[in-house]
């Protein structure tokens, strides 16, 4: 009898036993994905995985966020959202802006746009937007903006979450050697 090094290491290709929302978590947790703080006029932010570009021309992003989430009411009224993505040295902030029931701001270094949209200090890049879409998809809300300005220092490793914990991506050479 023959067994294949896939089967022998456990690894399956038929179809995952599960409901479909068992299946998309168990899948999701295999994705490494970008760790982001997004935050909101009325001094509302939340840490998030999924936020995304939609466009170039124009130059549009989105993020999603959960209708049960604290921030929502917040996120629902708001007109503008920064983006601010986060590096290696920003687990403490990540988690922070993950915990509900506490004032998220609390100790975080930050400055208030003219128009009270709050941008957080000390992270490699961030952009501002004004929001042109807001759409209820399933049990989330869907918040597509525009980009009108960006910062940050610039430097530094990502900061991504994978398997249910932040982590900093180990470099790989590429294979044409660059």
């Amino acid at each position: 009898m023959t067994v294949s090094i896939e089967r022998a290491a456990g690894i399956t290709r038929g179809p995952v036993p599960g409901t479909p929302d068992e299946i998309l978590r168990r899948t999701l947790r295999r994705h490494a994905a970008g760790v982001t703080v997004i935050t909101v006029p009325g001094l509302a932010g939340f840490t998030a995985t999924s936020f995304t570009s939609v466009s170039l021309e124009p130059a549009l992003v989105s993020f999603c966020l959960g209708l049960t989430a604290s921030t929502f009411p917040a996120v629902q009224r708001a007109d503008r959202f920064a983006v601010h993505v986060l590096g290696a040295g920003n687990t403490t902030l990540a988690r922070q802006f993950a915990r509900s029931g506490i004032d998220r701001f609390d100790g975080v270094p930050w400055s208030e746009e003219a128009d009270g949209l709050p941008v957080l200090d000390g992270v490699p890049a961030w952009l501002s937007a004004r929001v042109t879409l807001r759409q209820r998809v399933g049990d989330h809300l869907l918040v597509v903006g525009e980009i009108d300005a960006g910062g940050g220092h610039g430097e530094g490793d990502a900061l991504v979450h994978h398997n249910g914990a932040f982590a900093v991506p180990v470099s790989l050479p590429s294979r044409t050697g660059e």
